[in-house]
């Protein structure tokens, strides 16, 4: 199987490369730059691209691509400040302009290269891209020329045909360059050569070898959430090793309405896979009470979902390996690379390992996926489709959907206000065109007027997002109709809520969930 080896200087979207690269039908990994001299050699590429990242070539000490790489022959793709670190260790140069360029800027294409081939506008001599430097190369190494310019970057692309070397200032991953994912498969297909023979299907077969061989003879403990991604761990586990997994469906206390009972139907009826529904609500409400730190809250609850598993694993014969269902997402929210410039957002109660203690190692057979892709894992699978089509549920439950402290009689609250506006939902005939959608209890009372009486109540937050991957997410637009209508259903049908607001926040700048 053909691969492309993206390494990270710290871009907030190198994930999206990965994205582009995956649906043009290739298989790609990102890794650190600090830590990729030793993957190059284990994962023996077709092609590198080299990401974008917050630093400037110009200071001192900034990340810079393995000699290795540069001396392999692979083609080369950099991207912003990919590119500036290539033209700088070949013998070209980088500058600080003045004039920089964030956000839609127009390419020049002055010299045909088959990076550009079929791509809309290349013909007409203009491509609309998404700009975002401070720094630009003023320097070309030996052996390059320019193909592309914008108005203030000269070198806005750059090629070395003969050693199949590239670079662009702009960003071809995001959506704001339309053609960008046709630049993509070009370099992908036309310049590296790779045949794009990469799917689901290939990826299902490649994980359960790589469960099987992983695993061995060993037992597995599965955590179900109630959500997608540890539903298709726990079908692919079952798939690849049978009876030696254990699934254990723990009830927090935070689940929505009624999912305790699809979740135990769906594994126990229809997969026949061994499952354990271990009632742990009083336990996580104990460890909980008084707590409203959102990051507090999470590590509560990651702790003592961990304290449930060792002792289940214990009460059914004691397991070597715990499988979770992280997603690329997850860790990309929740893990700086180490030397690296990223951010880290929040924790995920799913990311980081194991204590000590526990003599269990993970499986996380899909923590290199994205949201989408899992979801066409689950379809492989045979996952009932409305079950692979369900909105994303977080693991700490509705516990980060209560800003402040967690209540029995909150939880109840939400959990009717959120049936509520799901069903509404469903009765538009809008749910697949929503991302994820849920609702959010707010720590503040206000005064309002029930049957000429007055009422101090709870404000209830809609939340509704559009997304491909949870990476980046915008409000759904709803009309006026469908939230006077579902405003009214939860005043009138829910008792603690005497008022409805709607979210229309994007991410960034913020996240999806409210804690």
């Amino acid at each position: 199987m053909d691969r492309i080896l993206i390494v990270d200087f710290g871009s907030q979207v190198t994930q999206l490369i990965a994205r582009r690269v995956r649906e043009s039908g290739v298989y790609c990994e990102i890794v650190p730059f600090n830590s990729v001299e030793a993957a190059f050699g284990e994962m023996n590429p077709k092609a590198v691209i080299l990401s974008g990242g917050p630093n400037s070539v110009a200071d001192i000490d900034t990340p810079r691509a393995p000699q290795n790489i540069l001396d392999s022959g692979l083609p080369i793709l950099g991207i912003c400040y990919g590119q500036q670190t290539l033209c700088a260790q070949l013998g070209g140069s980088v500058e600080q302009s003045d004039e920089r360029e964030f956000g839609r800027a127009m390419l020049n294409v002055t010299s045909a290269s088959p990076l550009f081939d079929g791509v809309n506008g290349s013909d007409e001599g203009q491509i609309q891209v998404w700009m975002s430097h401070g720094d630009r190369v003023n320097n070309l190494p030996d052996g390059f020329s320019v193909i592309g310019t914008s108005e203030n970057a000269p070198y806005a692309a750059i090629a070395d045909e003969a050693r199949k070397i590239y670079g662009v200032q702009f960003h071809p991953e995001v959506v704001h360059t339309p053609d960008g994912a046709k630049m993509l498969e070009n370099f992908t297909h036309k310049i590296a050569g790779c045949k794009g023979d990469w799917s689901m299907a290939a990826f299902r077969d490649k994980a359960i070898a790589d469960i099987r061989a992983q695993v061995g003879a060993g037992r597995v403990i599965c955590g179900l959430s109630g959500g997608v991604d540890s539903s298709v761990v726990a079908v692919l586990l079952h798939e690849a090793i049978g009876e030696q997994l254990t699934c254990v469906y723990v009830d927090t206390g935070m689940m929505r309405a009624g999912e305790s009972e699809q979740v135990v139907g769906l594994f126990r009826d229809h997969f026949n896979i061994k499952l354990v529904h271990k009632d742990a609500a009083d336990l996580f409400l104990g460890k909980l009470d008084g707590v409203s730190d959102p990051e507090q809250k999470r590590k509560i609850i990651g702790g003592t979902f961990i304290d449930v598993f060792e002792e289940e694993a214990k009460a059914v014969g004691g397991a070597d390996f715990l499988a979770q269902g992280t997603l690329y997402p997850d860790v990309i929210e929740s893990v700086s690379f180490t030397g690296g410039p990223s951010v880290t957002i929040k924790s995920h109660h799913n990311v980081g390992g194991l204590p000590e203690r526990m003599d269990m190692k993970l499986v996380e057979p899909v923590r290199e996926l994205f949201k989408d892709e899992v979801r066409a894992l689950g379809q492989e699978l045979g996952l009932p489709e409305a079950f692979v089509g369900r909105h994303p549920f977080p693991g700490p439950g509705l516990a980060i959907r209560i800003p402040g402290d967690i209540t029995d009689e909150k939880l109840e609250i939400l959990r009717k206000a959120d049936t509520v506006y799901l069903d509404e939902i469903r009765e538009f005939g809008l749910y697949d065109e929503i991302w994820q959608a849920f609702a959010v209890l707010l720590p503040v009372r206000t005064v309002g007027v029930m049957g000429d009486s007055r009422t101090y109540e709870y404000v209830c937050a809609l939340r509704a997002v559009t997304s491909t991957d949870g990476m980046t997410a915008d409000y759904y637009p709803f009309s006026h109709e469908f939230l006077s209508r579902v405003s009214t259903r939860i005043i009138n049908e829910v008792r603690g809520i005497n008022r409805v607001v709607y979210d229309i926040t994007s991410k960034p700048p913020g996240t999806i969930e409210w804690e």
